[in-house]
């Protein structure tokens, strides 16, 4: 009830309701935008184009998630697409006639860390990167993915698959220490 009434104050423009808002969610979503860009500053710089996004749609949204799952994509969106600006290189791939394999097996080696699996997943390639992250760390599926990154779910689940075998190698890797 208090979100509700916190967002249809932020609708009709009202500053402290906005400050509510933002207040409420800034610590989340910049560790959202983090975990894309890797970088404090560049995080930042998202959370606020992120916030203003929001706060400029902010009528669009229709309480059929919580605030807090439309402003995460809007967070997602802008991370992917602050660092596509900063690659301005993107070759596209049609991978739709691609074998997809199950993506239910995720076990890595015993003795493989957190830390290991999220620093093995900087070094997919970009593609593959972005997928991996929003279906492990962010937890959205194949449809959400696909409408996120606006690519089939048939390639959503390619890439899902290859990222995963990417970053099976890059972690087999660094356990035997033959990696980089």
């Amino acid at each position: 009830m208090f979100q509700i009434d916190v967002v249809e104050k932020c609708k009709a423009n009202d500053r402290k309701a906005q400050l509510m808002l933002y207040e409420q969610y800034c610590d989340g979503m910049f560790h959202v935008a983090l975990r894309f860009v890797r970088n404090t500053e560049d995080a930042e710089e998202v959370l606020q184009e992120s916030f203003i996004k929001a706060f400029q749609k902010i009528h669009q949204f229709k309480s059929e998630v919580t605030f807090g799952a439309w402003l995460k994509r809007i967070v997602i969106n802008k991370s992917i697409d602050f660092l596509k600006c900063k690659k301005q290189q993107t070759v596209t791939l049609d991978e739709t006639y691609m074998h997809i394999e199950d993506d239910q097996d995720w076990k890595v080696e015993e003795g493989i860390t957190i830390e290991q699996v999220k620093e093995s997943m900087d070094q997919l390639p970009e593609k593959y990167k972005y997928v991996v992250m929003l279906y492990l760390i962010e937890g959205y599926d194949h449809s959400e993915i696909s409408q996120i990154l606006n690519i089939s779910e048939t390639a959503c689940r390619t890439r899902l698959s290859r990222g995963k075998g990417h970053l099976k190698t890059v972690l087999k890797n660094k356990n035997y220490g033959t990696g980089s």
